[in-house]
């Protein structure tokens, strides 16, 4: 007997959901970049007491109440980013993950005494820039309410052809391709924890909806298979993806790691929501347009916030490249035509090649 299916519709997200899920997914970023940088302290400590330490195999930090401080701190956060999937759109909540890495690195100029040189500075301003720009031009509408819409959407073919490109990839990854490559190219175990994330974030996308259609009263969710399924999904992916991004960081430099995952699993995140959720369906080309710049400076900052972090400039250095060439010369040295004075000038970030 043929069954009517419930009508896809658009909803708008309430002012209060969107601003809700903004401030999580804000306080998300505070908490996770935060926690870096207490377990840091912690290992430390740990290290300063002469205990082995954990890239060593030890497991001394577990007796270290900093060390606990820091992963409670890191829960807290991970809820918070959680929660936000279930009010705002994750085109949204995604990009704004790049905070943490914002909030460790000025933490840790603070409390490690790393230095934050002037790229670093410029990143983290563009990092802000360009995520109040995706804030401004974020999707307000939505085509998915309740868990019978979103099953609808689970079975559309484009979403149904993107998974099974996921589920390609990653095999062709884990069995022929890292194996061989994983170790040379920093993207093959990259790519593998970026697509699985992406997964991860609509499982998680989809749970929060459940929890949240039972919190509020409208229906209770717990008793839907599917909410349990995307449960179980959440903890294999996560696990998955956990394994191979630290294959990925014990085999290449995090200041390369951390910018060109961030770059994939944004990048991936946004591609999957965009075909389940169809969260740009209905955004005008300016809002579209705000999105992709506001997400390519995010990238531009993340890249001089870890790639160049080594480098040593200031703003010193830069202010050598607006003097004028003269004043590289040695102070009215008297000379007279016959005398010849071999000039050794100290070459800095801002002298010029041809002197």
């Amino acid at each position: 007997m043929y069954q009517k299916q419930p009508m896809v519709t658009t909803y708008m997200i309430s002012t209060t959901e969107f601003y809700v899920g903004l401030g999580l997914a804000l306080s998300s970023s505070l908490f996770i970049g935060s926690s870096f940088i207490i377990k840091k302290l912690a290992l430390i400590r740990l290290g300063r007491n002469g205990l082995l330490r954990a890239g060593a195999g030890g497991f001394g930090y577990l007796k270290e109440w900093v060390w606990w401080a820091g992963l409670i701190t890191m829960g807290i956060g991970e809820a918070a980013n959680f929660a936000a999937y279930a009010f705002a759109p994750a085109s949204l909540v995604t990009p704004l993950g790049a905070l943490s890495v914002l909030v460790a690195s000025v933490l840790a100029s603070k409390f490690l005494n790393e230095k934050l040189n002037l790229l670093g500075k410029l990143g983290c301003f563009l990092c802000v820039l360009g995520s109040t720009v995706i804030v401004i031009h974020a999707p307000k509408e939505e085509e998915i309410e309740s868990m019978d819409t979103l099953l609808l959407k689970l079975q559309e073919p484009g979403f149904i052809m993107y998974v099974m490109l996921v589920v390609i990839v990653s095999t062709a990854i884990v069995v022929h391709i890292g194996p061989r490559y994983g170790h040379r190219n920093v993207c093959v175990y990259v790519a593998l924890c970026s697509a699985i994330g992406s997964l991860t974030v609509m499982a998680c996308k989809g749970l929060g909806l459940g929890i949240k259609e039972t919190i509020s009263g409208k229906q209770n969710e717990l008793g839907n298979w599917l909410t349990w399924t995307f449960l179980a999904l959440v903890v294999v992916f996560i696990s998955v993806q956990m394994n191979y991004l630290n294959k990925a960081l014990d085999l290449f430099n995090t200041g390369i790691v951390t910018p060109v995952y961030y770059v994939m699993f944004t990048t991936l995140v946004i591609t999957a929501s965009a075909i389940l959720f169809k969260e740009w369906m209905h955004l005008s080309a300016e809002d579209i347009l705000g999105n992709l710049c506001g997400f390519l400076v995010i990238i531009v900052g993340i890249i001089l916030l870890n790639t160049f972090k080594d480098v040593d400039v200031s703003l010193n250095d830069m202010k050598g490249v607006f003097r004028p060439r003269r004043d590289y010369l040695p102070h009215k040295m008297l000379l007279r035509d016959d005398e010849d004075v071999d000039v050794r000038i100290s070459r800095t970030y801002g002298t010029p090649d041809s002197l």
